[in-house]
């Protein structure tokens, strides 16, 4: 590889490299090395077909050598003709060197894939640069942004006010341009954090939010916004937990069945009493035993009704409903038996029966 000096009159620029924006403080930083240690790097050109020479890289170099007022370069010469080979190389070249902004890159990819000159696969591209796909593409969703936006975009990962980074950028890349560049431009004046710019993001990629109500929300600060995410993210997990809350189960039929109706456990169980006579049975009347069978039996009912533990409202009133006609047939024999028993049979029972069945109805008050 040949280094030889060329006069610099006769170089040119090319207008169509990758890389276009030149920091003038860097430049001067360039200047000042070079007056101090000479070129270290020479530049590469081509032949034109005029005789002239035309820059393949080095233009920031080119440009600090012509400021200085020197007549000559250092220079390698190439004889390639091809332009992918020298856009492609172009391209290699400034990926190594500082100050290559991401949009110049985007650009570039862009211009590599879409060019009617070029028209490259993202693998082909991919390989020859020696970048993942991922790479290439996450840099050309840049060209997504506005030029307002563009020009704010930064190498690096430094949050700066006024500036963006591409890891800003890439959460909002999806978004409706009428959300997409807003939403950047506050992220760059209120300098969001990456985590931050994310969280906003989701607010506005939630359908059931009216588009209405996202554009009032554009008129909020970035801590406004996180603010109203806070809310946002508060109310979807409610919404969650309820949706996985087990719904209602439907009422079951009440059973019409006295065994099945006391076969229902109760919270609190009255003690039972044995159904002994108080006084003795009078000649020619109906049997103590079977009035105390109807006593039992009522007895039995009453604990029946104490309300069960697990079954729903609507279970616990349908039994309630059964039971209390069945309390109601009981308590018709035990008046008969009673007023032909001329009013005399069994009234300690009774009494216990009224009472048990006041606590209970107490307990059914409670619970419903």
């Amino acid at each position: 590889m040949d280094i030889i000096e060329l006069p610099i009159a006769l170089i040119d620029e090319d207008k169509d490299q990758p890389r276009y924006q030149f920091d003038e403080e860097a430049l001067q930083e360039l200047m000042r090395s070079i007056e101090e240690l000479g070129l270290l790097s020479p530049i590469k050109v081509r032949t034109t077909s005029d005789g002239r020479y035309k820059i393949i890289y080095g233009n920031r170099r080119y440009k600090a050598t012509e400021r200085l007022g020197r007549a000559t370069i250092p220079c390698i010469v190439s004889n390639t003709t091809d332009e992918m080979e020298i856009y492609l190389e172009q391209i290699a070249e400034n990926l190594t060197r500082e100050g290559f902004s991401p949009i110049e890159e985007a650009e570039a990819f862009d211009k590599l894939m879409n060019d009617s000159r070029f028209r490259s696969s993202l693998k082909f591209l991919a390989a020859k640069l020696g970048k993942p796909e991922s790479y290439i593409k996450n840099k050309c969703e840049l060209l997504k942004f506005s030029n307002a936006v563009k020009k704010l975009i930064v190498s690096g990962v430094e949050i700066r006010k006024d500036k963006l980074t591409e890891d800003q950028l890439m959460p909002l890349k999806d978004l409706p341009m009428e959300h997409r560049d807003p939403l950047a431009l506050i992220a760059a004046r209120d300098e969001l954090p990456v985590s931050d710019v994310k969280k906003i993001a989701k607010l506005f990629k939630d359908k059931t939010i009216s588009d209405s109500t996202k554009e009032k929300l554009l008129l909020k600060s970035g801590p406004g916004l996180i603010e109203t995410w806070s809310v946002y993210e508060q109310n979807r997990k409610e919404r969650a937990r309820q949706q996985e809350e087990p719904k209602p189960q439907k009422p079951a039929a009440p059973s019409a069945s006295p065994a099945a109706a006391g076969s229902a456990p109760s919270v609190t169980p009255p003690e039972s009493k044995p159904a002994a006579p108080a006084h003795p049975n009078p000649a020619g009347q109906a049997e103590p035993a079977a009035a105390a069978g109807s006593a039992a039996a009522a007895q039995a009912t009453a604990q029946a009704a104490a309300p069960s533990v697990s079954a729903q409202p609507a279970d616990l009133l349908a039994q309630l409903q059964a039971q209390l006609k069945q309390q109601d047939e009981l308590a018709a024999q035990l008046i008969a038996l009673d007023k032909a028993n001329g009013g005399v049979l069994f009234p300690h029972e009774i009494d216990d029966i009224i009472t048990q069945l006041e606590k209970q109805l107490a307990q059914w008050k409670a619970l419903l």
